[in-house]
């Protein structure tokens, strides 16, 4: 058997992998990702300006939910970015299946009263009602306290899978993390503000 002589690997120069072209450094999408949303969720609290409430409701169709995808998808349930994607995936389906909102939550109301009441929406529940309610929730952002917003989003989300459960959709658990999650960020929001 031939043995290779061993060679000392060379360093390259910096310069080689400067010139190498790849894609975007995870580190700097996150970092930009989680910059974003603290300044969306407590830059928009901070400000008399109006209007920043309805920009921050319809960011999903100015940006599109795509692009809130690639920023926030992959956050943890327990950071700000991770939360505006609940938040902002939970309007685009009220918005996109108002009808199937609506049934599942008239499904879940009686199981879930308190969880009912705390969501805030008008009774009876109709697909404007609920679309109405869910906008007066993502609105709150630039209005109320984030974890005010975070406990009434978990608390609909709570009633949509009890109705779920009671319909025997396989989706029920699915919705009821979706809650569990946005419940504990209210909490860790109240105890020290989420990043």
């Amino acid at each position: 058997m031939s043995q290779r002589p061993h060679r000392k690997p060379t360093v390259q120069a910096a310069q080689f992998f400067d010139g190498r072209i790849g894609g975007t450094d995870p580190a700097l999408v996150s970092e930009a990702a989680d910059r974003a949303a603290a300044l969306l969720v407590r830059g928009a609290r901070s400000s008399d300006d109006e209007q920043i409430a309805q920009r921050v409701l319809l960011l999903a169709e100015t940006e599109g939910l795509e692009t809130l995808a690639d920023l926030w998808s992959g956050a943890p349930a327990d950071s700000l970015a991770g939360c505006l994607w609940r938040l902002y995936v939970l309007r685009a389906w009220v918005h996109g299946s108002p009808h199937q909102a609506t049934q599942q939550f008239e499904a879940g109301r009686t199981s879930a009263q308190v969880a009912r009441v705390v969501a805030g929406v008008a009774d009876p529940p109709g697909p404007d009602q609920l679309k109405a309610m869910i906008d007066t929730t993502l609105a709150g952002i630039a209005q109320r306290d984030f974890a005010d917003v975070l406990l009434r989003a978990s608390a609909f989300a709570r009633v949509v899978a009890a109705g779920r459960a009671h319909r025997q959709d396989p989706d029920a658990h699915q919705m009821l993390v979706l809650s569990e999650q946005l419940e504990a960020a209210a909490h860790q929001e109240l105890e020290s503000p989420l990043a």
